[in-house]
């Protein structure tokens, strides 16, 4: 599951894109707000998978539950959530598509229906480095599924980057290039081809 799985690269440069001088920790309350705000969204965004190498490619939102990467060539590669599942598809792979359950990952945590990070034990990081805030999330009633570590900043609140952690100890990053919001998503973006299904699954 490249998605879910990798070694992160140092990539500063790439978030240095139109970070403000200085900026308060935002708290999670404004964090949950902000996911909250939106139902769709659509945006580029860079992913440094575990060997080092970068795919690029567009991402497409649509809460609860749904999720779909289009990888630009020279990768062959799909992963759509449809509310219940994540499908992988790999066009060099002979094994056809691959499917996890959605909620057994941590990209689950932000496709909630309702985000709430002041769960108890939701959070196990919240810091500041002056012009970015990070939040360290996971399932509080299974840990064991990995985290997730959320990258935002102030002025306006907006997502620029997460990192994966998988319960195996590998990091995928996505860099996300500026998140429209409010689109007009079809349904049918979000089936996966060869599993299908377009449930929406609360958490």
């Amino acid at each position: 599951m490249r998605i879910f799985t990798g070694a992160v690269v140092a990539t500063a440069a790439c978030l240095c894109m139109a970070l403000p001088a200085a900026a308060e920790k935002l708290s999670l309350r404004e964090i949950s707000r902000y996911l909250n705000s939106f139902e769709t969204a659509s945006g580029a965004f860079t992913q440094i998978n575990d060997d080092g190498t970068i795919s690029q490619g567009r991402i497409l939102i649509k809460r609860p539950g749904r999720v779909r990467f289009e990888y630009q060539p020279p990768e062959d590669m799909l992963v759509v959530a449809n509310g219940d599942t994540v499908g992988i598809i790999d066009g060099k792979s002979n094994d056809g598509p691959q499917g996890y359950p959605l909620n057994q990952t941590p990209l689950s945590i932000i496709l909630a229906r309702n985000v709430d990070l002041t769960r108890a034990r939701m959070v196990t990081g919240h810091t500041s480095d002056g012009k970015t805030t990070t939040v360290r999330a996971q399932d509080p009633e299974n840990p064991e599924y990995g985290s997730i570590d959320l990258v935002f900043t102030a002025a306006p609140t907006e997502l620029r980057q997460w990192v994966i952690n998988d319960s195996g100890g590998s990091r995928t990053t996505v860099i996300l290039g500026g998140l429209e919001k409010g689109v007009t998503l079809r349904n049918d973006s979000f089936v996966i081809p060869g599993i299908g299904g377009s449930g929406q699954r609360d958490r």
